[in-house]
Order: C-alpha cells, then structure tokens, then sequence
C-alpha cells in the first residue's frame, strides 16, 4: 500500500489566541491537541494561523515587536507547571478570564508575572536537559534573538514607549553584571525559548497526525519593533528615524477613505544591494517554523502604496514599483521551490498577476465577495481556477452567517439562488460550495464551521478597537461537527487518498 496525497485538500483557519482554556487566551498546550485531533478525524489538512509574533499596539498579530519573535501570551502555564518552572500555587489567581473574549491588559500582565516566575525557577535549577535546550536555541537564533532580546529589555526599562522616545538609542547601555538589563534580557530569550519550544512540539505532533500548518507572512512590519529599530537603513526614515512614508492601500472594498495601516515603508534600493539578506532571514526561519507560508498583501511585492507620513488617511498616495520578482529569484535560487500562498486582494493589477504566476503561487478566493454582482465576478466559484485557494471568508471578514444576515434583499436572492439554499444554514452552504470548488485548496474559517454569527468576527479593518478577541469554548466544537465536515470532505474529494 502506498499514500498518495490528492493536490485536492482543504484545512481550517484558526488563530491560537481563540483556542479555550482558562488562562484568558488560548494556548499552545491541551487545547491545541485537541484541535489537532479535530482536525485529523475530520479528515483536513491543514490548521491555518494568523501571525505568531509578539503583539503590540491594537493586539494585531500583523503589527508585532519582530518578525522573527514568537507572542509568549500563547505558551502553555499548565506544562510550565509539568516541567517543574512553575508550581500549583503559581497558578492560582483571582482573575475571571472570560472564555468569550480576550481581554489582554490583563492577560498580558498576567502571563508576564508568571513568566517571570518561571524564569526565576529555572536559575534556581538544575535541570540540566533545559539548560542544554536553552543554551543551545540561543546560540543557533542569535542572528535574531539578541537583538530582539535587547529591545524589549529597553521597552521594559521605558515602561513600553516607542523606541523613538527612548532616551537612547541600539546598543547605548552597557551589559554588564551589575547592569539589570542583563538579566532583563536573558529573561526575553528564555520567554522566546518555552514559546518555541512548546511550538515544535505542538508542530510536530500536527504534521505526525497528517496536518500540515499554514503560517501568514504580513509583508509589512511595526515602527515600533525591533526589525526598525535594529535595522534603520532597510526603511524610509528620515535621519532622526521618523517615517517618511507609510504603507496602506487606496480606497476599496472595505474602506472609502482606503486603510492607512501607518507601517514604513522598505527602502528596497538598500535591500536588494544587501542581496536581500533580511528578507532571507526572515523567510528561512519562517519556513522552519511553519510548513506553508500566506504572503498576506502580495501585491506589494509587484508595488506598494506609499502615503506620506503626515497624511491622516490613505487616499492621497501613490503606486511605487518593488523589486519582487528580484526578491523572489534570490529566495528560489536559495530555498527552491517555495511554499508559498498569495494573498491577492484589493486593487490587483496585471504586474500582480504576472508576478504571482511566474512563480507558480496560488491566489486567493473569497466566496463572500462573489454575489450581488453579474457572472463574471472572479470569485464566483464557476471563475475560479484549479491553482487557487477558496476561504468562505478570511480574518478580515465578518462570519458567513452575520454576513449573510447584512446583506440587502437582492443579494441574499443571488446567494440563495445561485448555492441552491434557503439561507437558513447558510454557513455550511457557502462550506459545501468552498469544498464543491475547482480549487486545489479549501480553507474555512471556524466561525463558520461553528456557525456563528457577527459577534464571533476577528477583525474590522479600520476600526482601532475590539478586534482579535474571539474565543471559542471547548464544548462548542461537538463531534458531529466533525462527522458533519469529513462527510463533506471526502464527498468533494479533499481527504488523502490509499492506492494499491
């Protein structure tokens, strides 16, 4: 007997953040197991995720400290405390998390004194398999983790002000014995160390049940990370490291006045000079830690929108040209073939597609910009091409369900008509028509699986508050959502199939 994977799969988009348990977030210990094993007896693929980085400013998992770092909010207390780095007694606390919604003032604080517990009994030990770990993960992530460390010793120090309003700037303070940055710093590697730690395991505990992850790559990072800070010239700042220009798009579906996202701006003249080393960087450790990477806003390797920084919304600014077809030679002639997603929404002109097709990478579909138009709309599943990726919705989208329920009455009869429903379970109509499709990849939100309605959405771009907080609770997630899910999977042809 021999396997054979069928180029037909399809998977569920979840963040770690919305997984239960009872610590205010979800976690990458118990509960991540069992989603795997859902995901496994529901015969998917793949678990798709957000971003894994440390959050800053609005929670967002695309705005984080690095690009490199891994958000500690997500490592397990509960296996902190099965390793001996924290007791019962640790864990005990008076906060009522709620299991609906992260509230993350508190989680934060929360995770970041017991973490520094944590910390505190690891010196005091003598595990010496730990210590070996350690000492190890710190000398093969150097390249990064150094830097990365340093920056948020210096946020701490600074009471988390923005690296601009730091009286001083990288690498200023001394690191010696008597300076309490050091331990400060090492504290921010070890935190980096669990989380990594309890993330390959979890990985490799999903790729051993036949679930491959999907990561997400924002194209863009924070000002306010380490990335800037340690590595001004690969920006637009002006020579006191105020942005000159920031990153957004031009009004469109989602926005009249466009998103003014506020990130700089790559100097790409310094990056290719550099022969895109950063970039390298960040793709091989991304490529380590996930098996399949989402390039969210791909059209800004074929151009960007550039806004001058004084600018208070997105409309008035300009296409610039990228060198993305260079960056993605230099990364094929590196890694060879790239396992990579397309995110290609928005304004999507013909360098985009030329771009996306010369390097053979699949596109995204989503099912709820399909209706209220005529037949030719692209994401009308019967326009859709074999080399693509149909998501009922993405994270930036309302749920199926509360997006049905907005629609106006002429639309709700072109999405009634054309999926052949009564719209009265319309979240598993628009899964059975993502699955149905010609795409080689189907991704479907847990929202829908769950058929929730609008208050279980993720995120509202443009709105500065409230999103990132939807949690599920563990009993929501039933068995016969499972058998509901494989039954349409394997009748759609999207399992691994057994041949002679």
């Amino acid at each position: 007997m021999k396997k054979n994977i069928n180029k037909r799969n399809c998977g569920v988009l979840l963040h770690p953040t919305s997984l239960p348990g009872k610590y205010g977030i979800g976690s990458l210990g118990k509960s991540a197991y069992s989603f795997v094993n859902f995901l496994h007896s529901a015969g998917q693929s793949f678990w798709q995720v957000m971003p894994l980085e440390p959050t800053g400013y609005g929670d967002s998992p695309y705005a984080g400290f690095s690009a490199f770092a891994g958000n500690t909010n997500l490592i397990c207390l509960e296996e902190l405390r099965k390793t001996g780095l924290l007791t019962e007694k640790d864990l005990l606390h008076k906060h009522k998390f709620s299991d609906e919604k992260i509230d993350y003032g508190t989680v934060i604080k929360f995770h970041n004194k017991l973490l520094a517990k944590a910390f505190n009994h690891f010196k005091k030990s003598q595990h010496q398999k730990l210590i070996s770990e350690f000492s190890e993960f710190k000398d093969q992530q150097k390249n990064w983790l150094d830097d990365y460390s340093a920056f948020m010793a210096y946020k701490d120090e600074n009471n988390g002000k923005i690296w601009s309003a730091w009286s001083y700037g990288k690498g200023k303070l001394k690191f010696t014995p008597e300076n309490n940055n050091k331990i400060k710093i090492e504290f921010h590697k070890f935190i980096q160390f669990l989380f990594f730690k309890q993330w390959f395991e979890l990985k490799n505990y999903a790729n051993k049940h036949g679930i491959k992850i999907i990561g997400d790559m924002p194209i863009f990072v924070a000002y306010d990370s380490v990335d800037v800070w340690a590595n001004p010239e690969l920006f637009l700042l002006d020579n006191k490291g105020q942005m000159t220009h920031v990153a957004g798009v031009p009004p469109d579906y989602f926005s009249k006045t466009g998103q003014l996202w506020g990130n700089p701006l790559y100097n790409w003249n310094v990056c290719q000079n550099n022969n895109f080393k950063w970039w390298i960087d960040r793709f091989e450790w991304l490529m380590k830690t996930v098996d399949v990477i989402r390039i969210d806003h791909f059209r800004g390797f074929a151009a960007c929108w550039s806004v001058p920084a004084e600018n208070k919304t997105a409309e008035k600014g300009k296409w610039e040209k990228v060198p993305g077809c260079e960056l993605f030679n230099t990364l094929n002639s590196h890694f060879g073939k790239l396992p990579f997603l397309a995110e290609d929404l928005g304004e999507i002109t013909d360098d985009v597609v030329e771009l996306r097709e010369k390097f053979g990478f699949p596109g995204m579909k989503i099912l709820q910009f399909a209706f209220g138009g005529n037949a030719k709309n692209i994401f009308l599943p019967h326009n859709y091409e074999r080399k693509s990726v149909v998501y009922s919705g993405s994270h930036d989208n309302n749920t199926s369900k509360g997006w049905y329920n907005q629609l106006d009455e002429n639309t709700q009869n072109h999405v009634r008509k054309y999926l052949k429903c009564s719209g009265n379970d319309i979240a598993w109509d628009m899964i059975r028509t993502a699955l149905a499709s010609v795409s080689e990849l189907a991704v479907i939100p847990l929202q829908d699986i769950l058929s929730l309605g609008s208050k279980a959405r993720m995120n509202f771009p443009g709105k500065a508050g409230g999103n990132w907080q939807w949690r599920f609770k563990k009993e929501e997630l039933t068995e016969f959502l499972g058998v509901r899910l494989k039954d349409l999977t394997e009748l759609y042809g999207r399992t691994e199939t057994t041949e002679e």
